[in-house]
């Protein structure tokens, strides 16, 4: 049971409060309710761009990392479709150090033209490194491309195109800050050793100043239903073929997310899965093949990506797969099956919160998701699904025209 307590600021910063004594430990997670779904479709990477540019110096803070090191925290931040999120550890003693820096920042960035111009080298750097130089890279982007039609899941979080962060401007920077980063777009998680009522008074201090910005009204393109069977090619310099799935499912706001999240480990989470038994121990078409859930806000992907063997054809290999997942379909999963997945959720979920940060990062994600209490409620969830309910799924979500299928193809490959 994680407990909180939850109060806002006059400007609509929402701030969560989670109490651990038995730490000497603080941590504070901002969540900021922008990710590359919010982007204009020829002006994306922005929010992955932000992720850099917070750290270049803030209004009254030229450098962030340095006063955090001075009094013995560490930081990070990372970046999806859905969300922007930052996250600092320190003792609990120097809280007010983390507010300070945290509150100045969402103030406002330095907006220094050397600062961006540095970050702007850092991601494409980034986008070469990860998706261009990176054997399978651009999987993910086609596999998005083919997947989704209208929806901005689309194109991935560093950008659809690397040109739009190279003709970045300061404006354009400014008027993305100025839409998002405002304490009326964020949610606020301290947790550790701390005393609810000290938190609140330096909330106010230090993030009650900062003005509210005009409310996000999200207005996204909902993805039609997929009709049709989707299939591409791509030849690539790669050692081995590659198989990438993706089906469309629900997203986590739904109350099936849990179900479609449970089919997935059924049919690829781990050695013991319907794959990899059925594919790689016992059939050996595939060195490695795994499925996954996207866990997006709005609908999103359950994918299946998996290496092949040398000398097994793509539609060998994928012919395999279409059969295990007809299979699914047709015949309910046993109890123990279904208690085998349960049961490495469960345990996926009470390690994740053996963490302080994992703790607070998973209150603000609840929150935004319209309630921190379903933190508390994720293992009921897990627990509500049935056998019955797999097998609907798996024939609701798992048919041949809701899915997209990308073969990764070697130059020079020698099978017919």
């Amino acid at each position: 049971m994680i407990d909180f307590q939850e109060f806002y600021l006059d400007n609509g910063l929402r701030i969560l409060v989670h109490q651990d004594m038995s730490v000497p430990l603080a941590t504070m997670n901002v969540l900021y309710d922008v990710g590359s779904r919010d982007e204009n479709e020829n002006k994306t990477g922005f929010a992955h761009l932000f992720e850099h540019l917070m750290f270049g110096g803030s209004a009254n803070i030229p450098s962030y990392d340095e006063p955090l090191q001075w009094v013995g925290g560490d930081n990070n931040a990372f970046t999806s479709a859905d969300i922007t999120n930052y996250y600092i550890s320190l003792p609990a003693a120097n809280l007010e150090t983390a507010f300070w820096l945290e509150s100045d920042r969402m103030l406002s960035l330095s907006f220094d033209p050397k600062v961006l111009e540095v970050q702007r080298k850092v991601v494409i750097e980034e986008y070469k490194q990860n998706y261009l130089n990176q054997p399978y890279g651009s999987a993910s982007i086609k596999l998005k491309e083919m997947a989704y039609q209208i929806h901005p899941y689309r194109w991935p979080t560093i950008g659809k195109n690397i040109q739009h962060i190279e003709e970045a401007s300061m404006e354009d920077v400014k008027s993305f800050f100025y839409k998002f980063y405002r304490p009326n777009n964020a949610i606020v998680v301290v947790a550790g050793n701390v005393l609810p009522d000290h938190v609140k008074r330096l909330a106010e201090k230090w993030f009650g100043p900062i003005e509210p910005g005009e409310a996000y009204v999200r207005n996204l393109p909902v993805e039609p239903q997929q009709q049709a069977i989707r299939k591409s090619e791509l030849v690539a310099d790669v050692p081995v073929h590659a198989i990438y799935k993706a089906y469309h499912m629900p997203g986590r706001k739904d109350d099936l997310y849990y179900t479609a999240d449970l089919l997935s480990d059924v049919i690829g989470r781990s050695k013991s899965s319907r794959l990899y038994t059925r594919l790689v121990q016992e059939q050996a078409l595939f060195s490695s093949i795994s499925a996954y859930v996207s866990s997006n806000i709005d609908p999103g992907l359950l994918t299946i990506q998996g290496k092949l063997n040398p000398h097994v054809s793509p539609e060998t290999a994928d012919k395999a797969i279409n059969e295990v997942l007809q299979e699914v379909q047709e015949i309910k999963i046993s109890e123990e099956e279904l208690l085998k997945v349960k049961n490495q959720a469960e345990s996926s979920l009470i390690f994740s919160e053996m963490e302080l940060l994992n703790r607070g990062m998973n209150l603000a994600y609840a929150a935004l998701l319209g309630d921190p209490n379903q933190v508390n409620r994720e293992s009921e969830m897990i627990q509500a699904v049935t056998p019955e309910g797999v097998q609907q799924m798996a024939g609701k979500i798992l048919r041949e025209t809701n899915g997209s299928t990308l073969y990764y193809i070697p130059k020079n490959s020698q099978i017919a």
